[in-house]
């Protein structure tokens, strides 16, 4: 199994993307500690990542990734329980909507606190100990921080602050063999839009423009984009590092906004 032994971090790992890439790194020997707010969530993914003859130990850790002493507890408590760190995914994020016209100081800091502040957080946190085992990060970016969108100006422009992150942390450990890149997801199917204040009949009518504004027609799936965060973890990526690996069904591509 590709990630047999290995530890892996996942933070919003209690549903979407991040529910599915535990499992999958689960499913390839990986013991994986599972952050998020949600209790139950986190349950949930737990159970999804057993077998019934599993001999390893997962994690479940209830923290704020914006918090700092939620930081370091989940730095502190992986390392406790599993005594090293091969793979930090920062998966954690949020979307809101306003235009420069429409949106606040406080929106703006939510969001950057949650998809850019708590990311740099972790990751200088984790650093340390990713040297030690040359292990590797992935970020979880958003085709919103390749090209520019309505309406949705605090997550573009975290999304690309988060990006040029990426860029400027493979470039510093490098020389150190540890690994920095990221996946650009379009729009994929999870409670992202939900949570961010849409309707039922708001996501159907997105899910519908997705045959638009994707180049393959449709909105994407959490397991897609969990096969290229697998992927730039895994040792056949051995020699990318810097990474910003669009996966939106060709979103990045396409006039349509």
């Amino acid at each position: 199994m590709a990630f047999e032994g290995k530890v892996v971090l996942i933070t919003g790992a209690s549903s979407g993307i991040g529910e599915e890439t535990a499992v999958q790194f689960a499913a390839q020997g990986a013991r994986v500690a599972l952050i998020g707010r949600n209790q139950v969530g986190l349950t949930k993914t737990l159970n999804l990542c057993k077998k019934p003859t599993s001999e390893y130990s997962h994690l479940i850790i209830v923290a704020d990734v914006t918090k700092e002493e939620d930081a370091k507890k989940i730095i502190n408590s992986t390392i406790v329980h599993f005594g090293k760190l091969d793979i930090l995914v920062n998966n954690a994020g949020i979307m809101d909507y306003g235009s420069i016209e429409t949106t606040s100081l406080d929106q703006y800091d939510q969001v950057m606190n949650t998809n850019l502040r708590s990311v740099y957080q972790l990751t200088m946190l984790a650093v340390p100990h990713l040297i030690k085992t040359k292990g590797n990060i992935v970020n979880v970016s958003s085709c919103a921080g390749i090209r520019s969108f309505p309406n949705i100006l605090a997550y573009c422009t975290s999304k690309a602050a988060l990006d040029q992150l990426t860029r400027c942390v493979a470039l510093e450990l490098g020389s150190m063999q540890v690994r920095v890149n990221s996946v650009n997801p379009g729009i994929i199917m999870t409670d992202l839009h939900k949570r961010s204040g849409m309707d039922d009949k708001a996501v159907d009518s997105l899910m519908e423009r997705c045959k638009h504004t994707h180049a393959l027609g449709r909105a994407g799936r959490p397991s897609e984009v969990t096969a290229g965060i697998l992927f730039l973890a895994s040792d056949k990526a051995a020699f990318m590092t810097g990474a910003i690996l669009p996966m939106g069904g060709g979103r990045e591509i396409m006039c349509p906004r």
